[in-house]
């Protein structure tokens, strides 16, 4: 028994990368890559800048891969977190409260994602459609309510939410570490998980149970659109003031780190770890591709290629 054992050790320590996603081989070849190019690449400061950068993209990853596992999309959020940021301008602009300025962005966020989940859910309308819709609109909204202008003035304290530290961790990296435990613990410690698993995947199951996959579904786009507001509190303290038009594109690289981690858009299938990865994944090739002077029309363009990849790999392995 004892030889069996001696010898099956070999082999699990072989198989062992074979189990690893394939955005985890991915990220590796991207930090050896970009660390032979540039040696700035791989010095803690910027590693600890790319986490930072990548917070921000983890807020929007994290309810989108939510969404996706119901089988549905939300193209509307980086529009939805332009509006919520013009919303929290406006009222920071308007002398009120910081509290109250980042409630008026998450609820600007979550009125948003209430529209898209009743549409979806109760007007069975396809998800990419309703969010394409209010992606106009929120877009439409951004401008109008900002004149097409940035918003300044929003005082000293906002920006802290992002420049300032927590026992010497950098805010941006301790409000990401929040967030993916909220997601975490909403996915795979309560009945929230199995919900939104089963929409994507058996939704009769729901109706059996008693269980209104409508109501879970709206709640879904519901929470997602809030989670879109609190992103655009913590761009808006980056940028330390406010653009309307600085955060669209982001549902691109949101959904693009969720695909590359793996989750797939029918039968709600993956998961949270793989998003964080593909999130980092996509921090990664940007800053390297920025620490390498590449236009950021070219960076675009590289991240479309990282998803055709992503799913070449995935689609191998699943035939192997």
């Amino acid at each position: 028994m004892r030889n069996l054992q001696l010898a099956a050790g070999p082999r699990a320590w072989i198989a062992m990368p074979a189990r690893l996603p394939g955005v985890a081989w991915m990220m590796a070849a991207m930090f050896v890559l970009f660390a032979a190019l540039n040696h700035e690449f791989a010095g803690f400061a910027n590693l600890v800048n790319i986490g930072s950068q990548s917070s921000i993209l983890l807020l929007i990853a994290l309810p989108m891969t939510f969404v996706i596992l119901t089988e549905g999309i939300d193209v509307s959020a980086g529009a939805v977190a332009a509006a919520a940021s013009v919303a929290l301008g406006c009222v920071m602009q308007a002398g009120e409260h910081t509290w109250l300025g980042i409630a008026a962005a998450i609820g600007m966020g979550a009125l948003f994602g209430l529209v898209n989940g009743t549409l979806i859910a109760w007007l069975r309308l396809p998800p990419f459609v309703v969010t394409l819709g209010t992606m106009g609109m929120a877009q439409g909204l951004a401008l109008l309510m900002s004149g097409g202008q940035s918003i300044t003035g929003i005082g000293t304290a906002i920006p802290l939410l992002y420049n300032g530290a927590v026992f010497g961790v950098p805010a941006p990296l301790v409000v990401a570490v929040l967030a993916y435990a909220l997601h975490h613990v909403l996915m795979y410690r309560s009945r929230v998980g199995i919900y939104v698993r089963a929409i994507g995947g058996n939704p009769e199951a729901l109706r059996f149970a008693g269980v209104s996959a409508r109501a879970w579904q709206i709640g879904v786009y519901t929470f997602a659109g809030a989670m879109f507001g609190i992103a655009a509190v913590l761009l808006t303290a980056r940028m330390s003031t406010v653009h309307p038009t600085a955060s669209l594109g982001l549902e691109f690289d949101a959904i693009a780190a969720v695909v590359v981690g793996g989750t797939s858009f029918e039968k709600g299938k993956g998961g949270l770890p793989g998003t964080v990865l593909g999130v980092l994944t996509i921090g990664m090739l940007r800053n390297g591709l920025d620490l390498l002077g590449v236009p950021s029309s070219v960076q675009v363009s590289c991240i479309g290629l990282l998803v055709l990849f992503a799913l070449f790999v995935e689609g191998w392995k699943s035939q192997s």
